[in-house]
């Protein structure tokens, strides 16, 4: 394990403390409940899974883990087996009121003994609701973070998003997107750190965001049909999560711990038959919102 993986480590594990005493400062009266684990042939990690009044289920992850690469891994990631250390944090937040956003964030750290290393992650948002001006909101946090680093970072990356986070089988997004980039990586290992600095950043950027979008919705009344309309949208979120997403089909396919990885999905989902929603609703608006190409900092559609 190199000094800089020990620095990178020690930060995760920081980013997660500092998360978790926001979100139980938001929703008081409730703590997580923490479940430490090991990995056979190295390694281990912290799961960290919430359950309160603003938010219904949540999770905030971290892992370190370590040893000799899995064939599955190798194969997956197109290297040559060898010794390994990927750490990370990750989060999963399923609010309870309708007008409060699911967000996810995942930012991590790979490195190997033969010297290739990298840096991946982002942060998206999917409302039951779309509220253009907290998209706008979220938007505009995301693309100062990547504005002071590099100008080519936010567009590069919010498109990325829109691709990866796209429910092929029904052609919308997950959400309105937000920044996903992976493998990022040098082959100065001095510029390693530069692009921790972002990692740091993008990470620290997630807890003042999201506590902002609550703050903003976590009271508004809401009705037993829109109640019913967040459960139909969180079933897209797990359509995406258990059909499309690379990581949870990843962490499944390489044996990795499923009790962490399947923290994502949501505590109530459902599907109803061919749902349609009523022209000039609410509901009809946010679909309207789920698309690729939205400059949601400039309102514009592409």
């Amino acid at each position: 394990m190199t000094d800089d993986a020990k620095q990178i480590i020690s930060f995760f594990k920081g980013l997660q403390d500092e998360i978790c005493t926001g979100l139980e400062g938001l929703d008081q009266g409730h703590h997580f409940r923490e479940d430490l684990w090991e990995r056979d042939g190295g390694g281990g990690g912290r799961t960290r899974i919430f359950t309160g009044n603003i938010i219904e289920k949540g999770g905030v992850n971290f892992s370190a883990v370590h040893g000799q690469m899995p064939d599955q891994i190798a194969a997956a990631l197109k290297i040559p087996a060898n010794e390994f250390l990927a750490t990370g944090v990750s989060i999963v937040l399923h609010p309870s009121n309708p007008f409060v956003p699911i967000i996810h964030m995942n930012v991590r750290y790979f490195e190997t003994s033969v010297g290739k290393w990298w840096f991946g992650g982002g942060i998206d948002l999917t409302p039951h609701y779309v509220i253009d001006e907290d998209a706008t909101f979220f938007h505009e946090a995301l693309k100062q973070t990547c504005d002071q680093h590099d100008l080519s970072y936010y567009p590069d990356y919010k498109k990325w998003a829109d691709d990866y986070f796209f429910v092929k089988h029904r052609n919308e997004t997950r959400g309105i997107g937000g920044i996903f980039f992976d493998r990022l990586s040098s082959d100065d290992a001095s510029d390693r750190l530069d692009l921790f600095s972002f990692v740091q950043d993008v990470g620290q950027t997630f807890l003042p965001t999201y506590l902002e979008l609550a703050h903003r919705n976590k009271d508004t009344s809401f009705s037993e049909e829109q109640q019913q309309w967040q459960r139909l949208r969180r079933g897209r979120y797990v359509e995406f999560n258990l059909v499309w997403d690379r990581g949870t089909k990843f962490g499944l396919d390489t044996n990795g711990r499923t009790e962490s990885i399947l923290m994502s999905l949501p505590p109530m989902a459902n599907w109803v038959y061919d749902h349609q929603v009523a022209e000039g609703s609410a509901e009809a608006h946010t679909l309207t919102k789920l698309k690729k190409g939205i400059d949601w900092v400039n309102h514009k559609t592409g």
